[in-house]
């Protein structure tokens, strides 16, 4: 009992501390959406996820976990997992997450993470060429990391992982170093699970590159002065899309064949309201699974709402499984983005 004390104020003290240390950032009382860069990684990934309303911060052992909570995979049983992303984003953008983990024994889980996201090209069009003057320009961001988690005790997990930002437009470009953290802890009521995590805590982005580099005649008459003076546009520094997650889940019913897991996420962003993630997991020998979710509850002007979705995990040999995972969500007049994955068990 006194264990369990101690566990329980180990963690409380670990999630006061995390918000303690960013709520210079966090607590506004104004939205300040758009105030940010790097929106990408705001994008959450995994068909299983998705079909959750994003609800996978206090879910361990998924791969996705990366991105939710770091913590997460150290509970995973497997040697080693490999995942791979694909979503047709909103405009005609496209989403890529891949990711792979390796549990090295008696230290804990090694893993690491790519994100792409890329905006196709379009016309340069100007108002002399308003149809386009034979330019084409594109947007691409990356993001590349690489991370660590272990279990402290058989309850207790943490997790951290560093990662490398990069945006461009055009012939611009933007980079920075964010880290992400987090905490798992599986209580003994029935399962109950708590999970904590911060992402995307680091240094500002600042835009550059020769679109921004321009030739000044200060006094405008090329016959006198200086002319062509070398000179750019100062652009601004633009902050991370820091967020604070905390969340619950719980098996309600677990049975032989029969699972019932219930979640719910509270998230905490530096550039919008706070809002909940709430989902819901059906599972089937756990070989099928049937998923419902509704992200984005009491954000402002939210497009979001329901999700679902449904996977399949098959045992190709006694080594190696197989899942394949897809997720739906709705974005109101946005339309809706659909996400499918495929990853391997070994």
């Amino acid at each position: 009992m006194k264990n369990l004390k101690n566990k329980i104020l180990l963690i409380a003290f670990l999630i006061l501390g995390i918000s303690g240390v960013t709520s210079a950032q966090l607590f506004r009382s104004t939205s300040k959406v758009g105030t940010t860069a790097a929106e990408f990684l705001k994008i959450n990934p995994g068909g299983r996820a998705v079909g959750m309303g994003g609800a996978l911060t206090a879910i361990g052992s998924d791969l996705y976990s990366i991105y939710y909570n770091p913590a997460g995979i150290a509970v995973s049983t497997s040697a080693a997992q490999v995942t791979f992303n694909h979503a047709n984003w909103l405009a005609g953008m496209s989403y890529d997450f891949a990711a792979g983990s390796l549990y090295l024994d008696g230290l804990g889980t090694l893993f690491s993470a790519i994100t792409i996201f890329q905006v196709p090209e379009e016309k340069v069009r100007t108002f002399q060429h308003p149809e386009g003057d034979g330019r084409v320009w594109d947007a691409n961001s990356l993001a590349l990391s690489i991370g660590f988690a272990r279990q402290l005790t058989d309850r207790f997990s943490i997790g951290f992982n560093a990662k490398y930002i990069y945006e461009s437009i055009w012939h611009s470009s933007a980079s920075s170093f964010a880290f992400d953290f987090g905490t798992l802890y599986k209580t003994p009521f029935n399962g109950l699970t708590i999970g904590a995590s911060i992402s995307n805590f680091g240094s500002t982005m600042r835009l550059d590159g020769r679109d921004i580099q321009f030739n000044y005649d200060p006094n405008g008459d090329i016959n006198s002065g200086p002319n062509n003076i070398p000179s750019k546009y100062t652009t601004d520094d633009f902050e991370l899309p820091l967020s604070f997650r905390i969340g619950f889940a719980m098996d309600v019913v677990k049975t032989r064949f029969v699972r019932f897991t219930a979640a719910v996420d509270a998230v905490h962003p530096n550039d919008n309201s706070e809002y909940l993630n709430t989902g819901a997991e059906l599972a089937y020998n756990e070989n099928f699974f049937v998923r419902v979710g509704y992200k984005s509850l009491f954000m402002n002007n939210a497009e979001g709402g329901l999700t679902y979705g449904a996977g399949l995990k098959y045992q190709l040999t006694g080594v190696f499984k197989i899942y394949i995972d897809y997720g739906f969500a709705d974005y109101g007049r946005l339309n809706n983005v659909q996400f499918f994955d495929i990853g391997l068990i070994f």
